[in-house]
């Protein structure tokens, strides 16, 4: 009898062996440091939709948009959440080496130059004769001169001051700099915690109604899993798809997921963050036609071009090395039944 059990046994263990050898391991990167926009990643994770998909996601915190892509092109990484400018700017340099989007999550751009209130700044040609500070190398600083040249600024005018990130807000507050170049969705929270109010205290230039509508952050993969595991990046765009959907409707999932992930967050800020995210950086019109995770690629084709100009490139990109839509779920199931407003 004790024979036949332990027979039992093994035979279910033996028996569950391939159907944990048939999930694929996924090293998956944030862009920065946990936040809540990225709680569909970290929601998908939790309510285990990556594993649904016969997928093992492993979550790592980032270092910039803009490192995303260095991390998968380095091979340690195989998706990631980043910018898509980033990914333009490498597919020129190496075509076909860089990482490919796969899901737009960001249709409107979060680059804008922040002044305050009290300035009387109110449009981009007041900027001629000011000092803006910024970090190198992030988009809002590297393509402020096409800013310029469709906004009609002498940008002779205009100094610039090399900042750290952590240093722009405060410098901002105390006169030392006449604006900074930001990434709204960071330095709008950066500004609470300095006891500012971003809306009421700070008048932000935004460079999508100027202009430049550009896209942004989103899901990407390797060129590797892509051609390798075309499977498995169809699993990872229906699981973060799903995710999506969800914390459209219901935040409190979304918090409970990002809490469950890191500890060490404050769960009404990452809240805010992720309702900035929802109602400021996905909530494009677009979105009623291509659904959450699209795009179009004609206004693709357009920001590309903005983005040779705003960094010297030299080679265009073809929208089709940048963005595959062909993992997305039909749109019927990425349309939103509520407003993200």
């Amino acid at each position: 009898m004790k024979h036949t059990m332990i027979s039992a046994v093994l035979g279910v263990m033996l028996s569950a062996v391939p159907a944990f050898a048939e999930m694929t391991d996924i090293r998956f990167t944030l862009g920065w440091k946990t936040q809540g926009s990225d709680a569909p990643f970290l929601v998908a994770l939790n309510k285990g939709y990556f594993e649904e998909e016969g997928l093992n996601v492993t979550i790592d915190q980032g270092e910039g948009s803009a490192a995303t892509i260095t991390r998968i092109m380095g091979g340690a990484y195989d998706a990631g959440f980043g910018d898509i400018n980033a990914i333009i700017q490498n597919a020129a340099a190496r075509p076909g080496e860089a990482p490919v989007m796969v899901f737009q999550m960001w249709n409107r751009p979060p680059f804008a130059i922040a002044v305050s209130k009290e300035s009387g700044i109110t449009k981009p040609k007041d900027l001629e004769g000011l000092t803006l500070g910024g970090a190198q190398g992030t988009p809002t600083t590297r393509l402020f001169p096409v800013f310029a040249r469709l906004n009609d600024i002498d940008i002779d005018t205009v100094a610039y001051e090399s900042l750290a990130p952590n240093l722009q807000e405060p410098m901002l507050i105390r006169g030392d700099i006449d604006g900074a170049y930001t990434f709204t969705v960071s330095s709008w929270f950066n500004l609470i915690a300095n006891r500012k109010d971003p809306a009421k205290d700070f008048t932000w230039l935004n460079y999508e109604d100027y202009g430049m509508d550009l896209y942004s952050n989103g899901m990407m993969v390797s060129r590797a899993l892509l051609t390798e595991n075309p499977d498995a990046v169809a699993g990872l765009v229906r699981a973060v798809t799903k995710a999506t959907m969800e914390i459209t409707k219901d935040q409190d999932v979304a918090v409970e997921a990002i809490v469950a992930f890191d500890n060490l967050v404050d769960p009404e800020l990452e809240r805010a963050r992720l309702e900035f995210a929802l109602t400021k950086l996905m909530n494009h019109s677009e979105t009623a036609e291509t659904g959450i995770g699209g795009l179009v690629e004609a206004r693709l084709a357009r920001s590309i071009d903005l983005i040779v100009e705003g960094y010297g490139l030299e080679a265009t990109p073809a929208a089709s090395e940048i963005f595959d839509g062909s993992f997305l779920p039909p749109v019927a199931e990425r349309t939103l039944d509520v407003a993200l407003n």
